[in-house]
């Protein structure tokens, strides 16, 4: 009995100091092996379809994970400690914000939720899509890059940059996009982060 005791003790101690010597990326590839393909499309709120392009959704769904979600996104805020400079405590604290408007931010990206992400940084206030085409229209695909720029919901804070091409055998070709069009994102974005502000008073 104490000789199975001591056996099981000598094996837990084995594989404590086995997992304690796995390297950070070690431990975050293990993780996200354990994590299903399917279980991180479904937690990342990509609107692609698995069935019909896995690589697709999946590339897009670690982008939009990566962003962090949530209207605030990832480590969009923080506070500081409440602590005064002799150790007490007090009643303030600071409030990092955001190096841009979190209504605009939010509102970007759920505007554009139907196209596939290619990085997404909102500490630098840039979203850049994949090319999209719909399945109406195969031979033409567009992709878009969006930038926003400081604290206030306005339109000066939010600038869209629309490419398209044609595809004409062999190739994709570059099609003139209207400025126009342009602004038309922009007011749907704009529309989007002021409904999105409405709701979160």
């Amino acid at each position: 009995m104490i000789f199975n005791k001591f056996i099981l003790l000598l094996i837990l101690s084995f594989l404590i100091s086995c997992n304690s010597n796995k390297s950070e990326e070690e431990m975050e590839e293990l993780w996200s092996k354990a994590q299903t393909r399917t279980k991180i499309i479904e937690r990342s709120g990509t609107k692609f379809n698995s069935a019909l392009d896995m690589d697709l959704a999946m590339r897009d769904a670690e982008t939009r994970l990566q962003t962090g979600g949530g209207l605030l996104g990832k480590g969009g805020i923080s506070f500081s400690g409440i602590i005064n400079n002799d150790g007490g405590n007090n009643n303030t604290s600071t409030t990092i914000a955001m190096t841009v408007n979190p209504f605009l931010w939010k509102g970007a990206l759920e505007t554009i939720d139907f196209m596939p992400l290619s990085s997404a940084d909102q500490v630098g206030g840039t979203i850049i899509t994949d090319w999209y085409s719909t399945s109406a229209n195969p031979s033409e695909r567009c992709k878009l890059n969006i930038f926003i720029s400081g604290k206030q919901l306005n339109t000066e804070n939010l600038r869209v940059t629309s490419f398209c091409q044609e595809f004409k055998d062999p190739s994709w070709i570059n099609k003139k996009v209207e400025q126009e069009d342009n602004i038309k994102i922009e007011n749907a974005i704009l529309n989007k982060a002021k409904k999105l502000k409405l709701q979160s008073s």
